[in-house]
């Protein structure tokens, strides 16, 4: 963690299948509420495509930079449809009879049916998580730009997500640190004095 930080200059190094594919499975295992895992990835390592999110995405450099872009598509919607489907793969992949989990997936539909769209989409998009993906980039000693700049109302018409019953909350550019032109790469990096960060009540 002391290694990486928000890269703001790549190469062209092109990320290796393998890196990738095990920082995809790292944010596959993020833990998400009642484990419903309501969001989704749009990987993208396309030219042309990444030139047509840099202006959506205040034209940063790392956009068109970089190897892969992650895009982080939560749910616009806690669907009856999505729920079920959750329940029935989770006891399918566990060899359980579908009533097993009848009662914990009652409740949950009775919660979300109380609640707005828009209420579902935020609580959504708080279970997009990009941190497991940049703590295993990091491992991979793989850079990494976390960004929410963007407009994600362009990127979602972009991309055709409303289709697909999606919404962008976050981008994360995944390549390797220029370090020739990155004004940020020799600082130090700095954050609160952990005494600071952290009250202990024992």
């Amino acid at each position: 963690m002391n290694w990486r930080y928000a890269t703001k200059q790549m190469t062209t190094k092109v990320v290796s299948k393998e890196n990738i594919d095990t920082i995809l499975s790292a944010t596959l295992l993020s833990p998400t509420s009642s484990g419903l895992q309501p969001f989704h990835i749009i990987l993208i390592s396309d030219r042309e495509l990444k030139k047509k999110i840099s202006p959506i995405a205040m034209n940063h450099p790392v956009i068109e930079q970089s190897s892969h872009l992650m895009i982080f598509a939560a749910w616009d919607n806690y669907t009856e449809e999505r729920i079920n489907h959750h329940f029935a793969y989770l006891n399918k992949q566990r060899d359980l009879p579908d009533s097993t989990t009848d009662d914990f997936r009652n409740m949950t539909l009775t919660l979300f049916k109380k609640q707005t769209p828009e209420q579902h989409f935020n609580h959504a998009a708080k279970q997009a998580y990009i941190g497991f993906a940049l703590i295993a980039a990091a491992n991979e000693k793989v850079d990494s730009t976390p960004m929410e700049g963007f407009n994600p109302d362009a990127l979602d018409e972009l991309l055709e997500l409303k289709r697909k019953g999606l919404r962008s909350t976050a981008i994360l550019a995944l390549g390797y640190r220029n370090s020739e032109s990155d004004w940020l790469v020799k600082l130090k990096k700095v954050r609160q004095p952990l005494n600071e960060f952290v009250t202990v009540m024992a």
